[in-house]
Formats: C-alpha cells, structure tokens, sequence
C-alpha cells in the first residue's frame, strides 16, 4: 500500500484508520477521544520497518560509549530497577500532514496520530549513573531493534537501524525507559520489550524496541537526525536542517467532525484536546464562525506535564441552517498562542497552525 493514503480511505484495524500497511501506520479516529488515558487498543501505530519479533529472554539493553564502565542488561534485571509511573502524551511529528495543501509526500495522518498513556519504566539517570558518564559526553544515542534497506535516494546504501539522539541534560532530567503502557506489558507495536519515551518530544525520539544506549561527545548524524525529521531553521536568513524536538502548542477537535450535522438552534457540546511542550495550557479558545468572534472554553481536569489537557465548550447554534466553520486555538503558560498560518520552513513537519473545521446546522 502506498503511504499516500487519500483522506477519504477509512479502512480499519482494531477500530483504528489503516494509513499504511507496510511498514503498519495506523491512526485514531480522534472523534473517538473520551478520557484524559487513551486505551491502548486506541493508540496510534507508526513504524518505519517491520515490528521486531523479540524475545525477552534474549533480549539485552547495551549502555556504552563515553561512559567509565560499559554495561549490559536483560529483562529479568531491568524489571529489578526501581520503577515509575508517568503519563505523556506523544504525538508524531508527522500529524494533521493531510491539510498540508499541497499535498506532501508522507503518511497522510489526520487529526489522530497523537495520544496520552501511561508509562511505567527505569529513568534513563539511573542507567546513566550506573555507567558513568564521561565529563566530555554530550549527547545519548537511542538505537532501536528495527530497521532495514532505504528506498530514499538521499540515504546511505546497505541496511541501517531506527536510531535518535537527545541531548545529555535532557536524557538526565526526565526521559523513561518504559516495560508497560497503561499498566500491561507494551505490545509489540508499541515497542516491547523496552522502549525509551522523551516527554514533551515529538514520538520519533520515544525509540521502540530499544537495543542499545550510546553516550557520545560529539552530535549525532544519523539519518532520522539530519536527512528524515529534520526542517529548516533560518540564522540571519541562512537555512540550516535542525532535528526536530519539541511539540508545538496545538489544540484539536474532537467532536463534532469535520462534515457532521448538528441540529439548530441547539446545546452542542464541541470538545478535544490541547497540548504544549515545557509549559502548560492556559487556555483553549473555540469560533464558531470562522474566526471572527473567539469564547473560552472550559479546561477540564488538573494540568499534568507533558500531558495533553482535555477542554470542552457547550455551542448554541445556531437558529438557522448552514454551513459553520469551528476552530479551536491554544494559548500557553509561556504565553504562546497558535499560529494562524503555515510554516512552509517546516516541511511536512511541526504542524500546528489553526486548523478549521466546517459542520453542518440542520
């Protein structure tokens, strides 16, 4: 299946829209939201190769490098470190690619390549500390189990594996190496045994079916750091590709759908999701006429870090019939609002200027 899916193509596996078959892409309706925990059964898939078969008793999880005593562990061992329980939101970096006008080149995500579960795990410090790292290190390579032959022209010939660096101070402060999701053990698409999870990242940094950990002195240049999610950053008007990181602010809408009918001159409860990195949702503003006129909505729950923040407003539509235009808009603790347009320096990348949405009033 080409991974130019077109927008009406609802075939479905396990309730959730086939965007891809192989390698499997698979994404969440998003009018399906309802709690702050999406199921696991919901969550979206994204592979860029075949899902590992692993075996755990076979398993082992390399830390070497810049470090003073390289390590391995096995499962059994890893299961014995002490454990925490988190939850994040990741969302991949490639998400709401189908409003890109023109039409890019990519898995043609919709509203719902993005969820929130909850992750148990080691905290990648204390494999840190138990190695040493070296004064000189800098970074820490994330190397997963999967991988392949490129078809991309611009990659290097011969097989190579899905691998991501994050800086040091990062990998230190709050990244996980998670065994379960929502309290089971992870499945197999979503990255057993181990997989890493980098709070406030877009998801290609979370790497699945996690083989080695690589602490290293100098920057990564590994394919998915520079050729594949990376986009173009502007220094004094000079271009150059910088990997991405951090989700931008965004909010989303989940019900009503884009094309559904509500009734008029009704109470219609317009509801979603909005998330942000390094801060936390302020607020979430809603138009129900194309912009010209914004309400605040009401935020719902307890802001979590790194989490998304559920939000929901009750609708008066209106008396007569026709065509309405909703958009929802985040603005942060940091003070950052949406944008309204594009950012065509971004690629196919980094999504999140205001996305309208238009019902129907019947």
């Amino acid at each position: 299946m080409s991974d130019l899916i077109a927008d009406d193509s609802q075939q479905l596996i396990g309730g959730k829209i086939v965007r891809g078959e192989s390698p499997l892409n698979l994404e969440m309706p998003f009018e399906k939201l309802e709690g702050f925990i999406t199921p696991t059964e919901s969550f979206y898939v994204r592979t860029h190769f075949p899902i590992p078969a692993i075996d755990r008793d076979a398993w082992w999880l390399h830390v070497e490098g810049e470090v003073e005593s390289p390590f391995a562990i096995n499962y059994e061992q890893f299961l014995k470190l002490k454990s925490v329980t988190i939850p994040v939101t990741l969302e991949c970096a490639g998400n709401n690619r189908n409003f890109l006008q023109p039409k890019v080149k990519g898995v043609q995500w919709h509203l719902g390549a993005v969820g929130t579960a909850e992750w148990t795990g080691v905290p990648l410090s204390l494999l840190l500390d138990r190695a040493g790292v070296k004064a000189n290190a800098c970074e820490v390579i994330l190397e997963g189990t999967d991988g392949g032959m490129l078809e991309d022209p611009k990659g290097p010939p011969g097989k190579l594996q899905f691998a991501r660096s994050i800086p040091l101070e990062k990998a230190r402060a709050d990244v996980l190496l998670a065994c379960k999701m929502n309290g089971s053990d992870l499945q197999p698409e979503h990255g057993f045994p181990v997989r890493a999870i980098v709070p406030g990242w877009y998801a290609m940094a979370s790497i699945k079916w996690l083989q080695r950990i690589i602490v290293t002195d100098q920057p990564f240049a590994g394919y998915y750091q520079t050729i594949d999610y990376a986009y173009w950053k502007r220094r004094a008007q000079v271009g150059e590709l910088t990997p991405l990181t951090e989700m931008q602010l965004k909010a989303q809408i989940a019900k009503p759908a884009e094309g559904e009918t509500v009734p008029a001159n009704s109470s219609v409860r317009v509801h979603g999701a909005a998330w942000t990195s390094n801060g936390e949702i302020a607020k979430v503003e809603l138009s129900t006429d194309g912009g010209s006129t914004w309400n605040e909505t009401n935020l719902l729950g307890e802001p979590q870090p790194n989490a998304w923040r559920l939000w929901e407003f009750n609708w008066q539509t209106p008396a007569a019939p026709g065509n309405q235009t909703l958009i929802a808009r985040a603005t942060d603790s940091l003070g950052r609002t949406q944008p309204v347009l594009r950012d065509a320096d971004r690629g196919t990348y980094m999504i999140n200027h205001l996305l309208p949405i238009t019902v129907e009033v019947r």
